[in-house]
């Protein structure tokens, strides 16, 4: 095997069990699916079971324990489709909305502390290279993953926010 891609897959496993805002003994943070469901939302706005199920690559059963889970904790709400469709969709209550971008908050002073010794040029490196790698497996998968309008993939690849 490539020494190359051996490491990268290394350094993938490493990387997937790190969560930056996740301590211990604090139970106002948010579950890694939940924080990834409600930033799905965030970006995309309201959503059906199955649509979520898509974006995430779940089945319907998972997402449906999910939301379920998420509703009792006042994180999410079913509304009527806003477009007006028959299905009813999932939005981030406004509960659900603070605790993601106070988790999200936290997320990026735990990165700021962690990077603080890199060249700025190096963390702009670094950010290219993760979103090209990112945006490169969801090509392989077939779920582009929303992303703000000025982002690098949106400019290179000629995308607005969703992908």
């Amino acid at each position: 095997m490539d020494k190359a891609i051996d490491s990268i897959e290394f350094e993938t496993m490493l990387f997937g069990r790190y969560s930056l805002a996740s301590r211990k003994g604090n139970e106002r943070n948010l579950d890694r699916s939940v924080y990834t469901l409600l930033a799905r939302l965030h970006m995309e706005g309201p959503m059906t079971i199955g649509q979520l199920g898509e974006a995430l690559g779940l089945d319907d059963s998972t997402v449906n324990r999910q939301t379920a889970a998420m509703m009792k904790a006042g994180l999410l709400e079913r509304i009527a489709d806003p477009d007006g469709g028959l299905a009813r969709k999932f939005r981030a209550t406004a509960d659900g909305e603070r605790r993601l971008e106070a988790q999200r908050a936290e997320s990026i002073r735990h990165l700021d502390t962690i990077l603080s010794d890199w060249a700025p040029e190096d963390v702009a490196i670094f950010g290219a290279y993760l979103e090209r790698f990112n945006t490169d497996i969801e090509r392989y998968h077939g779920r582009p993953w929303p992303r703000p309008a000025g982002s690098l993939s949106a400019t290179r690849f000629g995308r607005g926010a969703t992908g």
